[in-house]
């Protein structure tokens, strides 16, 4: 069953090996040959198989760290040989695949493949794969990862997120791309890192991109780097951040804000696994795991032509969606100490707490912001109160919610009194009582800021002439 008994340097069956192992299927006798002499001259173990069959038998006889097989196999596919590795105990596994066969990658990756190789082979990119699946498996030195270190700040017990946090874990462990797809403010780049803490990759860079702050004239070089005298100002190399990401996760934020002509680049450069830096004349490999993210409809982008349906292909491999706040309110409460206890570890002050009325209040705002709306709105609270024990008043609720949030709460009212009444019991109509709470937000920001009204106004998060206007319609001088 193998083509190179020489090259097997193990103790036995079911002993684990001196080194790393790795198993290559492949029909071909020439390509087995050439990737079990580079993977030896790696000081790794090899075996090889030419078909299915011999490729189960060893992985039944044998502990590999990784699997690499051809997807055209005499008696199936390689796909066949990827799924069963993945929903078992198996080793990661990577197909090789004939170039320009997207579909086949694709449905690999999707499959549960660690990653992919086109043919004609491209030994350095071979390498950095093996390397990187390697330290994924614990048999190539690798940053030792905590227990749930990257899904600390994923916090909540609602089913939403428990299911994100396990399919986090999982993908983890894979190359492929991930599409982050919610709402604005809902965590999508905290969802991504912890793919990366999760990962081999976690002692190496993450670095995420904001594709729309770039301007199109720089993208090139921001994304690939540049050479010394590329252009008026590049007075030295610089590289790029796929340079800068190299090991680690390149987080593309804000995807569909690339213009077309640099969507063509970034596809190259996932085909490839390479790039060239403005001004130079040769290619870099590059390692990197690719997440991405956006708030809007992508196939509704690539119908309309304003985004390129191979590149959609190729960075929507895999979908993850980090869910709504609305979605889970039963995590608000959690979050709400999780956010408070940061802000006071922040000024070096004991936290502030949230009374039953607030947090009632809060739990049925739809929150159309989300989990940043949330921060902004416990930030501004504790600016601007009086005490420790935050009120409903103190959080200013945008009007057109707060009915919403405080009608119909009789845990947040005292038995008797009126649901909307000023502090001295006489029960209001509802737009006086929100004057009230206006007027005393806007008293409680002037004193904090000994009455400067600018200042005033960005604690408030408003503008100047917007705090002005407030004065002049409630009187307030």
């Amino acid at each position: 069953m193998n083509d190179s008994p020489a090259l097997r340097r193990g103790d036995g069956p079911n002993t684990p090996p001196r080194a790393p192992r790795v198993l290559c299927v492949d029909d071909e006798a020439d390509l087995r040959e050439l990737l079990a002499l580079t993977l030896t001259h790696m000081g790794l173990d090899v075996d090889t198989a030419e078909s299915l069959a011999q490729a189960r038998a060893l992985l039944r006889s044998q502990h590999y760290g990784l699997c690499l097989t051809d997807m055209r196999l005499p008696d199936g596919s390689g796909l066949d040989l990827v799924r069963e590795l993945a929903n078992g105990d198996g080793p990661p596994v990577a197909v090789v695949t004939a170039f320009g066969s997207a579909e086949n990658a694709v449905a690999a990756l999707k499959g549960g493949a660690f990653d992919y190789l086109t043919k004609p082979l491209d030994l350095n990119q071979l390498r950095v794969l093996v390397r990187a699946a390697l330290r994924g498996t614990g048999t190539a030195a690798a940053a030792p990862v905590a227990p749930g270190a990257g899904l600390a700040r994923l916090l909540g017990t609602s089913p939403a997120m428990q299911q994100l946090r396990a399919r986090v874990q999982r993908l983890a462990h894979s190359m492929a791309p991930v599409a982050i797809g919610g709402e604005s403010g809902s965590g999508k780049e905290l969802v991504a890192r912890a793919i990366h803490h999760c990962s081999a990759r976690s002692g190496q860079p993450f670095v995420a991109v904001n594709c729309g702050a770039i301007p199109d004239t720089l993208m090139e070089a921001e994304f690939f780097g540049y050479r010394r005298g590329a252009f008026t100002g590049a007075e030295r190399d610089r590289e790029g951040f796929f340079q800068a990401a190299a090991g680690g996760t390149l987080f593309l934020d804000e995807v569909a804000e690339l213009p077309l002509p640099m969507q063509v680049k970034l596809l190259r450069a996932i085909q490839e696994r390479r790039v060239r830096r403005v001004g130079a004349t040769a290619e870099e490999p590059t390692d990197v795991r690719l997440l991405s993210a956006t708030n809007r409809d992508l196939p509704r982008l690539v119908a309309e032509g304003r985004f390129r349906q191979d590149l959609f292909y190729r960075l929507n491999v895999i979908e993850l969606r980090a869910p709504p706040l609305r979605e889970r309110a039963e995590d608000i409460a959690l979050i709400t100490e999780g956010v408070l206890q940061r802000l006071a570890r922040e000024a070096g002050v004991d936290p502030a707490r949230l009374s039953p009325a607030a947090l009632h209040a809060l739990e049925r705002y739809p929150f159309p912001g989300n989990v940043r709306e949330l921060e902004n709105i416990l930030e501004r609270a504790v600016a601007l109160a009086s005490g420790l024990e935050l009120q409903v008043t103190d959080l200013m609720l945008p009007v057109e919610d707060w009915e919403g949030a405080v009608d119909g709460a009789p845990a947040a009212v005292a038995p008797g009194e009126a649901a909307f009444s000023l502090t001295d019991g006489v029960p209001n109509p509802l737009s006086a009582y929100l004057d009230h709470v206006e007027r005393e937000a806007l008293r409680a920001a002037l004193a904090k800021t000994g009455q400067n009204r600018t200042a005033a106004a960005a604690l408030l998060g408003m503008t100047f002439r917007q705090l002005r206007y407030r004065l002049q319609r409630l009187g307030m001088k």
